[in-house]
Formats: structure tokens, sequence, C-alpha cells
């Protein structure tokens, strides 16, 4: 490789490290501002308020532990992709970062422990996130230095087509789908963090406002789980986040549900049994990750049910009706991973 390449790539993998950091100089006051607003009570609102946890008698566990088992491994190491689900057991991997934070634009099919490479997308990107809806997949956002506002519908041969675009570029952002409709979580524009929950349909108008989080927030786990979407962790501002948040689309409120054991972050998220398991993740330090594997029911109750095998942050996560498929990731010593793991559990 020439020195001017090498020189280039060097440049992009600063920027785009830059881009992922979880310090934004440029937010600060603003965050700032929306602490001492939520302090003075302006953030008081019903909509913000604490959940009542479930009454009537519903069980505070549904989850008591979570199986860990092999189930493959992926044509490259890989961190930070979008994946959705297919009909039959099968998912979708979009995008992602490689070992030396270079984007991809692979497409890549899993089914059945085997990882094939179907396609490519129309751009490299990675931190974007993907949903199924009536039988479709869509990729939401994403970036490489810059955000991206695209989204991109995605066969499962590999074939991509331009389906719409989000009010602002968003990468960083978490998606579930709930009611025919894909909610987009937070995120960040590429110079501010987003706090929005934005609500999503092929058919509609385009994406819109459908309710405020308490504060902005970028990587956080989400998960459609009994009518709700529940919200956990993530970054705001230079800091992990704790909170777990309950979205109600019929009313647009936000309401915090629970804390976490510990602030987390890179978290990947999926309902699983019916609670919402929070997998892995780190705290604000790049090489803080942990191999904790937390169950959220939805009475609020959080409890650890197992442990991977070994620390992992930006992994993909997917529901496949009893089992959670996790691809990639990065572990504590900085390497991007390649195993496909599968997770299960035991009720109650």
């Amino acid at each position: 490789m020439n020195a001017p390449l090498r020189a280039s790539r060097e440049a992009r993998r600063r920027d785009v490290r830059r881009r992922r950091a979880t310090a934004a100089v440029g937010v600060a006051a603003a965050i700032a501002a929306l602490i001492a607003l939520l302090a003075s009570g302006g953030g008081s609102d019903a909509r913000h308020r604490p959940a009542r946890a479930a009454t009537g008698g519903a069980p505070a566990r549904t989850i008591t532990s979570v199986s860990v088992t092999s189930a493959g491994s992926l044509p490259t190491p890989l961190q930070d992709a979008a994946v959705a689900p297919l009909g039959g057991g099968e998912a979708l991997l979009l995008g992602g970062l490689d070992q030396a934070e270079e984007s991809l634009a692979d497409i890549t099919r899993l089914a059945g422990g085997q990882a094939v490479r179907v396609g490519s997308l129309p751009s490299t990107l990675h931190d974007a996130s993907a949903a199924t809806l009536e039988g479709r997949t869509y990729l939401f956002g994403g970036g490489v230095i810059s955000s991206f506002p695209g989204i991109t519908r995605v066969q499962s041969g590999g074939e991509t087509a331009a389906a719409g675009q989000l009010p602002t570029p968003a990468s960083d952002v978490a998606t579930a789908t709930l009611g025919g409709t894909v909610y987009v979580v937070g995120g960040y524009t590429g110079t501010r963090p987003l706090s929005t929950i934005l609500a999503w349909r092929p058919e509609g108008a385009g994406a819109r406002v459908a309710g405020t989080l308490p504060k902005p927030l970028r990587y956080a786990a989400v998960a459609a789980l009994g009518g709700r979407l529940l919200i956990a962790g993530g970054t705001s501002g230079t800091s992990a986040s704790a909170d777990v948040y309950s979205f109600e689309p019929a009313s647009g409120r936000v309401q915090l549900l629970a804390t976490l054991p510990h602030p987390l972050t890179h978290a990947a998220g999926a309902a699983l049994g019916g609670d919402m398991l929070v997998i892995g993740g780190r705290e604000a330090a790049a090489e803080s990750q942990t191999d904790q594997i937390l169950a959220i029911a939805p009475s609020g109750s959080v409890h650890a049910v197992g442990a991977l095998p070994r620390a992992l942050s930006d992994a993909a996560a997917v529901t496949l009706g009893a089992r959670v498929l996790i691809a990639g990731g990065r572990d504590a010593t900085g390497h991007v991973r390649g195993e496909i793991l599968s997770l299960s559990a035991a009720g109650a």
C-alpha cells in the first residue's frame, strides 16, 4: 500500500473513532441545560414519571436462566452491524465495522448456523438498525464519518431499494417493530444526540415523532414487549445510563420503569420468553465490556440470568422464535469477534 493511501485510511479510521466517541464537546452545554431543566421540574411531565410496577398477580420473573451455545461463525469478524429476522428462523446481518474499523457494505444471511454473504448495501455503513415489517426488512440510518438519513429496503436475496428518509441523519440508533410500525429510538445526527422516538410505516407520509426521551440517548438496547417498547441503558452525553424506560405508543408516554445494576451502553437488546434481554455491553470506557446477560420483566424487575463466553459489546441480537441469535461484537481487549451464539431461556 502506498504512503498516501495509508495516510488516507488512517485519517478515516481516526474520524470513525472520533464519530463513535461517547463525548460530544459541542453538545455539552445543551445536555447541561437539559439536566438543569429536569432538576428544576421542567421534565416532571407525566410522560416521564416512574412507571408503576405491574399488579394483579403478574409474575416478577418469567426467565430464570439463559443458556448460551455456539451457533456458527461469520465470514468475517464484525461489530456494530444491524440485524433483522426473516421467516423460517433466518436473519439478515447488514453492514458493520471490521477489525480495522473500516465500514462494511455486506449483506449476510444467517440460516441454520450458516452465514453466507448474499449482496451489498448501496454504501458502506455501521451503527444502523434494521427491522422487519410485514415480511420486509428495512435498514435505518447508520454512518461512516457522517450520519445518514436513508431508509433502505433489503430483500432476502440481497437486493436493495430506497424506501424513505428519516427527518435528520441518524446513526447509533435502535429499532423495534410493534403494531405494524417501526420505532426508531434516539441516535446521533453527526453533531448532536437525539431524544426522539420516531414512528415509521412504509405507506405513511414519513417518519413522525411519536415520543420524546427524558434525555438524548445513543447506543441504547431496545425491544418490543407486551404492547410497548423497553429502552435500556445507552450513552447520554459523556456517560453510560442505567435507566430503563417504558414507551407506550398509544399515549406517547415515556416512563422510567427500572434501573440497571450498573450503567450500560453498547449492549444488545432482544425479547425472549416474555422478558427483555440486555446482552453484554460496556460502561463509558471503551474496554469496560461485560459478559452479563440481564432480563427485564414487564413489571420492571431486573435480574441476571446468564453470561456470555466472554465480555462483549457492540454485538447484533435478533429474536428467532424461542431463541436469540448474537452475532459478532467487540471484546475487552479490542478484538472484533466472528462468533454466532444462540441464547435460549428456561422459564420459572
